[in-house]
């Protein structure tokens, strides 16, 4: 019986496994619900060497992985390149020519029906094909991202910063015309687009895997918690102002922050002070979630989607957070979900939750519920299919 599913390309710049971070994750379900239509080739771009078990767990989902290894001296030589020829220092980064011309191969050698560029970092890949109708990924405004850490930055770090925020706008305005179909993240993303044409570029969020939809019986050993890459810029910042503006207001409160490679600024949060507890890594996210009482994300820099929140939603726990970070979602303050637009209005939220148990549990009910109608992979990567098949 021959197989009457059409072929579809898709390029990623990580290897998309394990989900330590928000573009693996993204990749990593859309692939999988992609796979269920089309037969998906994944080019993984890879930058150490993948284990048998994690290529095994990407293998599973689409029906060819490609991993082309980039090394040291091709990231430093094209970074090179791209201070030249004013293209941002990160698409150099993740540019390989002999990945480059496996890509063309493929093509090549197989009928495609489209080809999926993730992240603007892999779109050098495949945007002069133009037989081929082709989709790019924005997922976020990267230029903004990095705009929005400038001040972070030392004085020294600050002009590379935004000389990069400036290529990294000049490139995404750019690359939108090579691509018939782009998407994005959010609304909030796609408004900081900057081309005329912005409106063309459809919004398809992230979406939960199901399992959180059903919380682990865990007890509940701190009263705060927060998730999330601990190497990520706008993490590490959220970290620091949890522990600098919000912990000295509620004393002896304790909190957990858990997630994959905790930075050394971080982890020293935990010796200065002993109701925070840094656990890095673990091996299923959803109970370090549920051992808090109250997750707190005040994101001050960043752009994109913030799964952490619609991961500790779906698990019914009542979330603080920040516009920055609520806009892209769309839940309803005071009722799904509370948001606090400085220091002040963060800890009324959290004080207002903690006053009122009632109150805590409804927030958290209503926030499932939310998730649950509104952000499964299943229906936003049906966006994309559309698209595809239109």
């Amino acid at each position: 019986m021959t197989n009457s599913k059409e072929k579809i390309l898709v390029v990623v710049s990580r290897f998309p496994f394990p989900l330590d971070k928000g573009d693996k994750l993204r990749a990593y379900y859309q692939i999988k619900e992609l796979q269920h239509e089309f037969d998906v080739t994944v080019v993984a771009l890879a930058h150490k060497e993948i284990c048998q078990k994690k290529l095994q767990a990407i293998q599973e989902i689409c029906s060819e992985l490609v991993v082309c290894k980039v090394n040291i001296l091709s990231k430093i030589w094209n970074m090179f390149l791209s201070i030249l020829n004013g293209k941002p220092i990160q698409v150099g980064y993740f540019y390989n020519k002999r990945a480059h011309r496996k890509v063309n191969s493929l093509i090549k050698a197989s009928n495609y029906k489209h080809l999926f560029a993730q992240l603007i970092r892999t779109a050098e890949y495949i945007k002069n094909v133009h037989h081929i109708p082709k989709m790019l990924d924005y997922m976020d405004t990267l230029s903004v991202g990095i705009e929005r850490r400038i001040e972070q930055q030392s004085i020294i770090k600050r002009g590379f910063f935004k000389t990069e925020a400036k290529r990294l706008r000049k490139y995404e305005q750019g690359i939108f015309d090579y691509f018939e179909h782009k998407i994005i993240i959010s609304e909030q993303d796609k408004n900081l687009i900057q081309h005329p044409e912005k409106s063309k570029i459809v919004c398809v969020p992230n979406g939960i895997d199901t399992t959180f939809f059903n919380a682990p019986p865990v007890e509940v050993e701190f009263d705060f918690v927060f998730v999330g890459n601990m190497s990520y810029p706008p993490n590490i910042e959220a970290a620091h102002y949890i522990s600098e503006k919000i912990l000295p207001y509620f004393k002896t409160s304790s909190i957990l922050i858990a997630g994959a490679s905790p930075s050394s600024s971080v982890q020293s949060l935990a010796k200065n002070n002993k109701y925070i507890t840094i656990t890095g890594w673990v091996d299923d996210i959803k109970i370090s979630y549920m051992q808090g009482a109250i997750f707190i994300a005040p994101m001050q820099i960043g752009t994109g989607m913030q799964n952490k929140l619609l991961e500790a939603m779906a698990l019914g726990i009542p979330c603080v957070t920040t516009p920055l970070a609520n806009n892209a979602i769309g839940a309803k303050n005071q009722y799904e979900i509370m948001v606090g637009e400085n220091e002040k209005e963060l800890i009324e939220c959290i004080g207002k939750l903690r006053n009122d148990q009632d109150f805590s549990n409804l927030i958290g009910e209503n926030g499932a519920k939310f998730v649950q109608n509104n952000y499964q992979w299943k229906k936003t990567t049906a966006i994309m299919i559309d698209l595809i098949n239109n």
